[in-house]
């Protein structure tokens, strides 16, 4: 039984999925059964890593929807608009869609994921988060036993290509960052990887799965690394931290018992993406270049890390080809039962999902406030060189209610500064901010130089 694929996107992705479906051999078997039908481009013309018959071509997206011979549709184009009104319409005409477009499921994941219940479709997004690391399925099924407690994650392979190197050699940012432009591992506008967006699109993603329910994704706080200095990287090491870019969904130890429509009580977040110094000895610390990590912690499972190359044509088009040929096993098991229960996959809306594939809201999820939410801090300050500052430092956090950990005056090149930094307890935010406050008004600190969380 061969099934029809129709391809919205033949860039780096799109290539890397024609190239595993042209050659099946030593692949699942079921791959032999997947067969491109259309695929939409943007310029016939254009040179290609891949060699396709010019008749599969076409650059009308709505023509690869609307073939009869396209059973399963593939959105690989990337950006908002026209990729999410092309979801909703396959997903309208009865075809199954697999995705792995992070921005339109961030933001409209909700929408899609009620548009293919109503038609009874799968949308699968396995690709979407984390490349080539199976991350989306293992919290839709593999760990749906757990109470999930906190999803972190290195999800972002251009940033943590740059702080590798500005760990590894001393290096500016500016001077690394022009390097992965060069080798391709940033694009020419860097701003969704390095100011955090690319990370917030994904962890908006996997808090949604990890405790059923949609985050607002314009509502995770999110900083990037655009303004880290080198200096806090080094002072970092020193102190026995790595620094990383974390993504973070954490579940808030209470619940408001606000009942949804299963009868689940709200369940509150602390969502995140910022500069992050972590322990040496943190399963997280050790993960470098262009590689993602995601640390998934719950009860009863423990620590679970899922971890690989989180880009790229050849771990991207994996994961693509993975939901598709779970689509085209469900479509295998259907036919061989005759059509039992009554009409074929993707026909309009009467076979039954499986809900876990599926992975539906089941209880609403709202984010907390964050100046009640609580984390350790590194902060450096630029002051006067002289006596009793330290001591007043100290007097300001202490008023604050904030427990320092540590605090190290370091050199500096400049006569009558220093600079010192203060790694604290966890400590509530608005009590950290309080303090900020204090410290900032005091005569002899010039500057809060930086400000990062630590874990």
């Amino acid at each position: 039984m061969t099934i029809g694929i129709g391809l919205l996107g033949l860039g780096t992705v799109g290539a890397g999925v024609a190239a595993i479906l042209a050659s099946p051999e030593g692949r699942h078997p079921l791959v032999a059964e997947l067969a491109l039908r259309r695929v939409a481009v943007r310029d016939l013309a254009r040179p290609r890593p891949v060699a396709l018959a010019s008749d599969l071509l076409t650059t009308d997206p709505r023509a690869v929807i609307e073939d009869p011979a396209v059973e399963i549709v593939v959105e690989v184009m990337g950006g908002l608009e026209p990729a999410r009104s092309l979801i909703l319409q396959a997903i309208a005409a009865g075809k199954p869609v697999v995705t792995a477009n992070k921005a339109v499921i961030a933001r409209y994941g909700e929408e899609i994921a009620a548009a293919a219940a109503a038609h009874g479709v799968y949308v699968l997004i396995e690709a979407a988060v984390g490349g080539g690391i199976p991350i989306i399925e293992p919290l839709k099924q593999s760990l749906g036993a757990n109470r999930i407690q906190r999803v972190s994650g290195i999800i972002n392979g251009t940033t943590n290509y740059i702080l590798s190197r500005m760990a590894a050699e001393g290096a500016a940012y500016a001077d690394v960052l022009a390097d992965a432009q060069r080798l391709g591992y940033a694009e020419a506008d860097p701003a969704a990887d390095v100011q955090g967006g690319d990370a917030a699109d994904k962890i908006a993603i996997l808090a949604g799965l990890a405790y059923g329910g949609s985050v607002p994704r314009d509502a995770i706080p999110t900083e990037g690394i655009d303004q880290l200095d080198a200096r806090d990287v080094a002072y970092a090491a020193q102190l026995g931290f790595v620094v990383k870019l974390l993504a973070v969904a954490e579940a808030m130890p209470n619940e408001v018992a606000l009942p949804s429509a299963g009868g689940q009580a709200e369940q509150l977040l602390d969502v995140r993406v910022h500069a992050t110094l972590l322990p040496k000895a943190h399963p997280l610390a050790g993960v470098n270049g262009v590689n993602n990590a995601i640390l998934v912690e719950g009860d009863p499972v423990g620590e679970v890390m899922f971890y690989g190359p989180g880009a790229g044509a050849g771990p991207t088009a994996s994961a693509v080809v993975a939901d598709i040929l779970n689509i085209a096993g469900i479509r295998q098991v259907i036919h061989q039962m005759g059509n039992q229960l009554g009409n074929k996959m993707g026909s309009g809306g009467q076979a039954p999902l499986d809900p876990l594939l599926a992975a539906g809201s089941w209880r609403p999820c709202r984010l907390v406030d964050s100046a009640i939410t609580k984390h350790r801090n590194y902060v450096r300050l630029r002051t006067g060189d002289q006596a009793g500052v330290i001591g007043k430092i100290g007097t300001c956090f202490g008023e604050a209610g904030v427990s320092i950990q540590s605090i190290v005056q370091f050199e500096t090149q400049s006569a009558g500064d220093a600079e010192i930094v203060v790694i604290t307890h966890e400590v509530c935010e608005a009590n950290f901010r309080q303090a900020l406050a204090r410290i900032t008004a005091l005569s002899d600190v010039h500057a809060v130089a930086a400000c990062l969380r630590t874990l």
